[in-house]
């Protein structure tokens, strides 16, 4: 089974080529599950609304107003336009929330320094498994409620990297917008190929690169056979990344 975070730069121009793909594996008995981002749509909204965007290490800090936003655009709009492409490329998608069936319980990661942006304590598979297991794709937006019932951001790298683990997935692909895990973004030689992760937890990083190594080190460490970052934008790294090639691979 292969967890595939879906980034919101995978969702131009190449997103019914990229269910195509899917449908081709999926009827082959290959399982999926999918975890979307969505923050160039996120982005957009925010400026249409006259909202500063500002993040912190990666993450997006997240007013209460942004919040709005954020669960509209993921919750709504982007998660029913993945499972719209996924269904009309044959495939029997059904899409979730991180609330539903408490799939992922969450907490407040540190208020003061990001907002309303939450850390997953645990994951419930239950309810993966049981689509799963009756043939269904799980589509899953990462919003999330906490204890008190507030909507919280996750971001969405993370969510799938604990997703992934949860599941003991043989493979994560995460579709980002570069084309792998660089020691030191934006020099292109920098990019790693291949890596164990004890070498890459030795490696610091910043910016944008820190949720994407977080959560590639969350999946392998809670049970996922191997990571592989990759370019999500190239129709050509997809398909090798589903046939085992190309990006960054890290394995325990």
């Amino acid at each position: 089974m292969i967890v595939i975070k879906f980034g919101g730069h995978a969702m131009g121009e190449h997103s019914r080529k990229w269910a195509s793909e899917i449908a081709a594996r999926f009827r082959s008995g290959e399982k999926f599950v999918i975890v979307h981002g969505g923050g160039p749509q996120i982005d957009k909204e925010l400026a249409r609304r006259g909202i500063e965007k500002k993040s912190v290490n990666g993450f997006r800090i997240t007013t209460p107003e942004i919040m709005e936003v954020v669960e509209l655009i993921l919750a709504g709009n982007v998660l029913r336009a993945v499972v719209r492409d996924l269904i009309s490329a044959g495939i029997p998608a059904v899409g979730l929330t991180g609330s539903d069936n408490q799939l992922l319980e969450v907490e407040l990661r540190d208020e003061a320094k990001f907002g309303l942006v939450g850390q997953i304590r645990k994951v419930n598979p239950k309810i993966i498994n049981d689509l799963l297991d009756k043939g269904y794709l799980p589509v899953i937006s990462p919003v999330a409620d906490d204890s008190s019932s507030r909507a919280l951001n996750i971001n969405a790298d993370i969510a799938a990297g604990a997703i992934a683990g949860s599941l003991r997935a043989e493979e994560t692909l995460f579709l980002t917008d570069v084309p792998g895990i660089y020691t030191a973004w934006p020099d292109r030689s920098s990019l790693i190929t291949e890596i164990r992760l004890a070498e890459l937890k030795k490696i610091s990083f910043e910016g944008g690169m820190t949720p994407k190594v977080e959560a590639v080190i969350n999946a392998i460490e809670s049970g996922a056979s191997s990571a592989r970052v990759i370019d999500g934008t190239s129709m050509p790294a997809f398909i090798d990344a589903l046939s085992g090639d190309g990006g960054t691979l890290v394995k325990p």
